[in-house]
């Protein structure tokens, strides 16, 4: 059986805030498709806080392949850093965030830094919700009637996810199941058809767990 393909991302945009010695941490994170709706995103919150002292961002996506991030004028590694590693540590891809920090008037250190702008990102990713998708093959069965009935009774133990059922003068069957379980659906169709009957695959999709 091959390994299960999960993919973590965010549900939505969520926003958080945080205070440390007078200063004011709010942070935003959202899923993100392409660069450009990513900095798209930074943009937006870059001009909404144009008041604020700094908007640090950070964003990952497909996996590790694209990662980036900036300090906007917080001493280096004190803060993008500290939001990208937030993010991978996360668990989540294609997510974006920014913290925005009105200055307190007290310095908080190199440490401080990286503990409050972490934190906030941290609790901005809580409150876009991290949710993970499992990956399923979309597939297509053609069969008779009397093969119909049996089908509908063990596609149930594959996990089967019903998408459509058309009726002619055979059935077609579009349904979903984890990709993980396909070969051996493949190969139970087969043994209950007599090799009648062949799985078609359609797609892959990601599907909530």
């Amino acid at each position: 059986m091959s390994e299960s393909v999960l993919y973590t991302t965010l549900a939505g945009e969520g926003e958080a805030e945080f205070t440390e010695k007078k200063s004011v941490f709010i942070g935003h994170a959202a899923p993100v498709k392409s660069e450009e709706e990513a900095q798209a995103f930074v943009k937006k919150y870059r001009n909404q806080y144009m008041d604020a002292r700094h908007n640090v961002w950070a964003y990952l996506m497909k996996g590790e392949i694209v990662a980036r991030y900036s300090d906007d004028g917080e001493p280096q590694g004190t803060a993008g850093v500290p939001v990208l590693d937030t993010i991978r540590k996360s668990g989540v891809t294609d997510a974006a965030v920014v913290v925005t920090r009105y200055f307190g008037g007290i310095l908080l250190g190199a440490g401080g830094l990286v503990r409050a702008y972490s934190h906030t990102a941290r609790l901005a990713l809580e409150a876009a919700r991290i949710i993970t998708y499992e990956q399923y093959d979309v597939l297509e069965l053609n069969c008779s009637y009397s093969d119909y009935q049996r089908y509908s009774a063990e596609l149930p133990r594959f996990g089967a996810v019903i998408d459509d059922t058309l009726f002619t003068d055979r059935v077609k069957l579009l349904f979903a199941v984890k990709s993980t379980v396909t070969e051996g659906l493949s190969l139970r169709i087969r043994e209950m058809s007599g090799g009648r009957d062949e799985l078609v695959f359609r797609e892959k999709r990601f599907d909530y767990r």
